[in-house]
């Protein structure tokens, strides 16, 4: 935020006897509920705090954090230097804050970014080049793209005054023609296109002004999906509207959240678009799950009063094409603040990272939840949520959670202070990186996990086609098998930007082999069901995902 708290130091023994007693309610609390999932420590330094992240298409995955934070942990490549005359912190600076993963190899180099990217958003074009838009002060109008190669020549390049405005704290969200949306950021009721559309490129909205609580705001990173109709569900504080973008009419006004509660930053829920389904239907149910939050008027209390306030623990679900739509409250196993949700391959929902109390913003979240949850979509209400066995490493502000191709999950990242505070502060800036193994991954499902034997790696389908997935299974098959199709989001401040899995619809199964079968499943129909791009495809057997192939839909 642009009022940040004073760093709350550690100066009462206190702070550390809560935070042990937290962990070790947690260590015990797995053990009595059937937790389930693996943690694993993939590197303990990879030199910058992972604010953002996005996987791209060779299987790395690209994080940053903001170029005014002073020197990071890693240095630029072949000694360059950034100088930056203008920057309060670092006039000359040597290091880098952001890095490539490669996830095979687990190990990272350093990009170089010459502008501010600091709370920006993002999101792949339908080449698999991410884009990022906005940022802070010198970065606020500017795009950066980024095209994957596999010989480490690739870096970012930046377009100066590529947006009409500022965006800072902004969302993305990828359109059926390829281009993105841009929506809202910090005084910017409006939203517009990249590339750029035909002038007036930026059109006012008036709901993001509607929805700004004063000197609150609770409305930044708007949660926007794509429905069906091509239309956008929009997403903040409590409520959400329908809009029509190409002509910049509300179509449909949905109501508020029971309670009235605010989800959006810096109050800082989670929302995602749930699995899609029967695409051969001529109107599909779509649903939207927002989860957690802070109660209005956490963020003053904090920023003012050092009083940190529970945080919400409900989720909102609501069937955003119902002709009279209603949001239905359920209970999560806790409150969680600053949490990522990840819809994986087999369309169960992951709540992980965050707190309990407090709120988004310099040192004011507080009780860190180490345990994930699992949210299963298609139970019944009072029985969907499963609790994960927990991480040893707080995940606060500023922390992220990236769906991999072999079914992982990437955590990384934490910096809930200015600058690169590793001592002196209750939660430190955290460089380490690990991975999350839903229980799917477990040796115990080994035997009735898929392994997708064709197409290629890389393959290309088109629109209304037919896709034929050959796999190997070498135990027990329930047929039908599932195939979804994730597209990579990239995720911030809690929000992964056009998330979004659909379950193909099947046309014919087949056993070809004693191990071996084929299923043949229809591609969507249109980009209105997945916008043009690359996705991950993955077979599901009994709930159990293969690794996933990336296959470019156009």
């Amino acid at each position: 935020m642009a009022s940040q708290a004073k760093p709350q130091i550690l100066s009462d023994i206190n702070h550390l006897l809560y935070f042990a007693l937290i962990l070790f309610l947690s260590l015990s609390f797995h053990v009595a509920s059937g937790a389930g999932g693996t943690w694993k420590l993939l590197l303990n330094n990879v030199g910058i705090s992972a604010m953002h992240s996005q996987l791209l298409i060779n299987d790395r995955v690209i994080m940053y954090d903001r170029s005014n934070f002073g020197p990071s942990k890693i240095s630029l490549p072949n000694g360059t230097c950034r100088d930056s005359p203008n920057d309060s912190v670092s006039k000359r600076d040597c290091t880098a804050h952001s890095i490539e993963y490669d996830v095979a190899l687990n190990r990272i180099r350093p990009l170089t970014v010459q502008s501010n990217t600091w709370c920006s958003s993002g999101g792949v074009t339908p080449d698999g080049t991410l884009l990022q838009t906005g940022g802070d002060k010198d970065g606020e109008r500017k795009a950066r793209l980024f095209y994957p190669c596999d010989d480490e020549s690739c870096d970012w390049s930046e377009i100066d005054n590529a947006l009409n405005v500022k965006r800072w704290y902004a969302s993305n969200h990828v359109l059926p023609d390829g281009r993105q949306i841009i929506v809202g950021g910090r005084d910017e009721f409006n939203f517009e296109f990249f590339p750029k559309t035909n002038a007036p490129n930026t059109y006012s909205l008036r709901f993001l002004s509607e929805t700004n609580d004063l000197d609150q705001e609770n409305n930044l990173y708007p949660n926007v999906f794509l429905n069906t109709d091509g239309n956008l569900f929009v997403f903040a504080n409590n409520r959400a509207i329908l809009l029509d973008y190409s002509k910049n009419t509300v179509v449909k006004t949905y109501p508020e959240i029971p309670g009235g509660e605010p989800r959006s930053y810096p109050s800082t829920g989670s929302a995602v678009l749930l699995p899609i389904k029967n695409l051969e239907e001529e109107v599909i149910e779509l649903e939207v799950l927002v989860c957690g939050g802070a109660p209005k008027g956490s963020y003053l209390l904090a920023l003012n009063e050092n009083t940190f306030v529970k945080g919400l623990d409900t989720c909102a679900r609501i069937k955003i094409n119902d002709a009279n739509p209603k949001w239905v409250l359920e209970k999560m196993p806790r409150p969680r603040i600053m949490g990522d949700m990840i819809v994986l391959p087999n369309g169960q929902v992951l709540l992980i990272n965050g707190g309990s109390s407090g709120s988004a913003g310099w040192e004011l979240g507080r009780e860190p939840v180490l345990n994930p949850d699992l949210y299963h979509p298609d139970k019944p209400v009072g029985s969907r949520f499963q609790i994960q066995n927990p991480s040893t490493i707080p995940r606060m502000y500023h922390s992220t959670a990236t769906l991999l191709r072999d079914g992982r999950v990437l955590v990384g990242g934490s910096n809930p202070h200015e600058f690169y505070n590793f001592t002196g502060v209750l939660f430190p800036t955290e460089l380490r990186l690990e991975a999350f193994s839903p229980s799917y991954l477990e040796s115990q499902y080994r035997n009735i996990r898929p392994r997708i034997m064709s197409p290629s790696l890389h393959s290309t389908v088109n629109y209304g086609g037919v896709l034929r997935l050959r796999f190997r299974v070498l135990g027990e098959v329930k047929t039908p098998v599932k195939v979804t199709m994730a597209f990579p989001s990239f995720t911030t401040h809690s929000f992964s930007m056009s998330q979004r899995l659909l379950v193909l619809d099947h046309v014919t199964s087949l056993r070809i082999g004693q191990w071996t079968y084929e299923v043949r499943v229809k591609t969507p129909r249109s980009a209105n069901l997945a916008p043009p791009g690359y996705y991950m495809v993955f077979v599901v057997n009994q709930d159990i995902p293969s690794e996933g192939i990336w296959v470019r839909l156009q």
